[in-house]
C-alpha cells in the first residue's frame, strides 16, 4: 500500500454562528470583514520516532500457540495489541543465525545478501571463515575485558535497513544493536552504527573498530559486570503442573555444572568458588542474560536519547539465550517453556519503559526469530518416527572410498560444513568431466542412511525453476563462491554431526534445514502505524525490513520480501 510522503496538515475554516454574526455586523457597518480564523488539526507524526527490532534466537513459530496462555507481559502485549503473521516462515534452507538475522535486516535472502551460513569454507584461504570475521577490523572489549579477532558486516553484500535509514536521514539516525553473538548484533546494524555490541565468551562486552566504542557502554559494563550474577539460581517461574513435558528433557546435553532438572545454579563447575568458563556458559544459557541485554538496551535509550531526535532512531536486541538453551535441552523441555515466561516479563517491562521514555504512539516494534529447531532425535524416536544422527566423517569416508577406483588423490573433500560439501581444489572440475566418477560420488552419498537428497552447485545456481520444495529452498540459500560444490540434505528429524571417529552425538539438537520445524517462526509488529490482528497470508521474515521501510519512508537497495500492507493502518481521509 502506498504511504503519504509527508504530514497531512489539514486546514479548517471556523464558521460558527457567532463568527458569522460578527462578520455580518461588521459588513453592515461598512467596516472591513475580519480574516477567517485557521486552526491546524493535531496529528500523529508521519514517521515513528524509534524502530525497535527484537530477534529471539531459535524461537519456533509453534511456541506462541503452545505457551501463550502463560504469558502476561510483553509477548502477551504483542498478541493483544500487535499484528501477528501466523504463517510466517523462511523459504530457504540455511536456517541458521547469521543468514536469519541478515535476512530480517536486509529484506533479502542468502542468495542475495551472501551470508549463507554462520561459517563457510573460504576456497582462497583454504580455511573456515565466520560470517562476520574481518581481517581489517580489530575487536575491543569494554571495562578492561579481553577479546581477540576482528568482526564487521563487510561480507554482507546488501545494506541493512538500519544503515539505509541512517543514510537517508543524512546521518541523523542513531543505530544501537545488542546481542550475545557478534553475528546477531552486527548483521542487525549492517556496516555502520553507533553502539554495535556483543559478548566475548569471557563475559566482556565487545565492539570492533568498524563501529567504535561508546562511553555509555563502557560505564554500563563497569557498573554491571556479568560476574555479579555468579551464585544466582534459576528456579521455576510457574507451578510444576503448568509445564507441558517431562521434567527431564529426553536426550538433553546438560551444560557443565548443571543437573538435568531444575533448579539450575550459576556457580560454574563443581567446586568452583568464582566465575569460570562454565559459569559464563551457564549465564548464556539462562534468562539472566536476556535481562542483562534488556537493561543495556534501556540504558542506550536514555544515554543516546533514542526517539527524541529529529530523525527515526533504530534499536535492536538479539536475544540469544533461547538458542543456547534449545541446543542443549531441545524444544520439548521445561527449560524452554520457563525461558519464554521470563522473556515475556522482560519484554513487558521493556515496552513499559519505552512507553514512558518515547511514548507508546511514537515507536514501532518488530519481533521475529532467525530460525526454529528440530526435536531431539532420541525424543522423536520414542514416538516411532525415523530420527537419528548422520555422521559427516562417515559420509566423507564413503566419498573417499567411492573414488578409489578412479585414481583420485586422497582427501578429495576439503570440508564438510553442515550441509555444504567442498571438494579439494580442482576435484569438482574433474568430476564434472568424469560422469562415472561423479555418479559414484552421488550414489555413495544418496545411499547413506539418513540422506534425503543431494544437489549439485550448478543445479542450484543456474536459475531454473526447481520441482522439489527442498531444492527451491537450497536455491535461495546458494551464493556462488561461498556455498559448497554439493548440498547434502538429511531426512526430516535427522541431525548432522561432525564428531570424529564415528562417535555420533547422542544428546542435544540443532537446526539448519528446509523443514518446517526450522523454517516456521513468529513475525509480530506493534505500535506506530500498525493495524492489530491475526494475519494468515504467507509471509517471511524478509518482509520485516520492507514493512519498516514503508513506515519510515525509506527505500531499500533491493529486497526479496514484500511490504505487509495488510497490517498497516490506512491513512485518514481528508475532510
Amino acid at each position: 500500500m502506498g504511504m503519504k510522503m509527508g504530514p497531512d496538515l489539514r486546514i479548517y475554516r471556523v464558521l460558527g454562528l457567532a463568527a458569522l454574526g460578527m462578520a455580518l455586523l461588521t459588513c453592515g457597518a461598512g467596516a472591513q470583514a475580519p480574516k477567517t480564523a485557521i486552526v491546524k488539526k493535531t496529528e500523529q507524526p508521519s514517521r515513528p520516532k524509534l524502530v525497535v527490532l527484537l530477534v529471539v534466537d531459535q524461537m519456533r513459530g509453534d511456541y506462541v500457540d503452545k505457551f501463550r496462555g502463560q504469558w502476561s507481559g510483553g509477548l502477551k502485549r504483542l498478541l493483544m495489541e500487535g499484528a501477528w503473521f501466523r504463517s510466517a516462515a523462511y523459504p530457504y534452507a540455511a536456517t541458521e543465525t547469521c543468514p536469519g538475522h541478515s535476512t530480517i535486516s536486509t529484506g533479502s535472502f542468502p542468495a542475495n545478501h551472501g551470508m549463507v551460513a554462520n561459517a563457510w569454507w573460504d576456497r582462497e584461504q583454504q580455511k573456515m571463515v565466520t560470517c562476520t570475521s574481518d581481517p581489517n577490523a580489530k575487536n575491543t572489549a569494554y571495562a578492561g575485558g579481553t577479546t581477540k579477532g576482528g568482526d564487521s558486516a563487510w561480507r554482507m553484500e546488501i545494506p541493512a535497513f538500519a544503515e539505509e535509514l541512517k543514510f537517508q536521514t543524512g546521518g541523523a539516525t542513531r543505530v544501537a544493536t545488542f546481542s550475545l553473538k557478534a553475528r546477531s548484533a552486527i548483521t542487525m546494524a549492517g556496516h555502520k552504527g553507533e553502539a554495535v555490541t556483543w559478548f566475548d565468551p569471557s563475559g566482556a562486552l565487545v565492539t570492533s573498530s568498524a563501529y567504535g566504542t561508546m562511553p555509555f557502554v563502557e560505564e554500563f559494563a563497569k557498573k554491571n559486570p556479568v560476574a555479579l550474577d555468579y551464585g544466582k539460581t534459576w528456579s521455576l517461574s510457574l507451578p510444576q503442573s503448568s509445564y507441558l513435558y517431562d521434567e527431564t528433557a529426553a536426550g538433553a546435553r546438560v551444560p557443565d555444572g548443571w543437573t538435568a532438572t531444575f533448579p539450575h545454579a550459576l556457580r560454574g563447575k563443581d567446586g568452583s568458588t568464582a566465575p569460570d568458563g562454565a559459569f559464563y556458559e551457564q549465564w548464556s544459557d539462562s534468562p539472566f542474560a536476556d535481562t542483562y541485554l534488556t537493561k543495556l538496551a534501556e540504558d542506550a535509550v536514555d544515554s543516546l536519547g533514542l526517539g527524541k531526535g529529529g530523525a527515526t532512531d533504530f534499536l535492536a536486541v538479539g536475544y540469544s539465550s533461547v538458542d543456547h538453551l534449545g541446543h542443549a535441552f531441545g524444544p520439548r523441555s521445561w527449560e524452554i517453556q520457563d525461558m519464554l515466561v521470563r522473556l515475556d516479563k522482560d519484554l513487558g517491562e521493556f515496552f513499559a519503559f519505552l512507553d514512558k521514555k518515547v511514548g507508546a504512539e511514537n515507536y514501532v516494534v518488530a519481533l521475529s526469530a532467525d530460525h526454529g529447531v528440530a526435536p531431539v532425535p532420541v525424543d522423536m524416536q520414542k514416538t516411532g518416527v525415523d530420527a537419528d544422527v548422520l555422521s559427516l566423517p562417515e559420509l566423507q569416508a564413503r566419498i573417499e572410498k567411492a573414488l578409489e577406483p578412479f585414481n583420485y588423490a586422497k582427501s578429495v573433500v576439503a570440508r564438510l560444513a553442515g550441509n555444504e560439501l567442498y571438494f579439494a581444489e580442482g576435484v569438482y572440475a574433474r568430476l564434472k568431466a568424469d560422469p562415472a566418477a561423479m555418479k559414484a560420488v552421488l550414489d555413495a552419498i544418496s545411499t547413506m542412511p539418513g540422506v534425503a537428497a543431494v544437489y549439485r552447485a550448478e543445479e542450484l545456481g543456474n536459475g531454473t525453476t526447481p520441482i522439489a520444495q527442498t531444492r527451491k529452498a537450497a536455491v535461495l540459500s546458494y551464493f556462488a563462491g561461498r556455498s559448497g560444490d554439493l548440498y547434502v540434505l538429511q531426512k526430516p528429524y535427522w541431525l548432522l554431526d561432525s564428531s570424529p571417529d564415528g562417535n555420533k552425538r547422542a544428546t542435544g539438537t540443532g537446526h539448519g534445514t528446509p523443514y518446517n520445524y526450522d523454517q516456521h517462526v513468529p513475525v509480530f509488529f506493534m505500535g506506530f502505524g500498525i493495524q492489530p490482528g491475526e494475519y494468515f497470508a504467507p509471509a517471511t521474515p524478509a518482509d520485516i525490513a520492507p514493512t519498516l521501510a514503508a513506515l519510515t519512508r525509506v527505500t531499500l537497495a533491493t529486497r526479496d520480501g514484500r511490504v505487509l500492507a495488510e497490517a498497516l493502518k490506512k491513512p485518514a481521509k481528508k475532510e
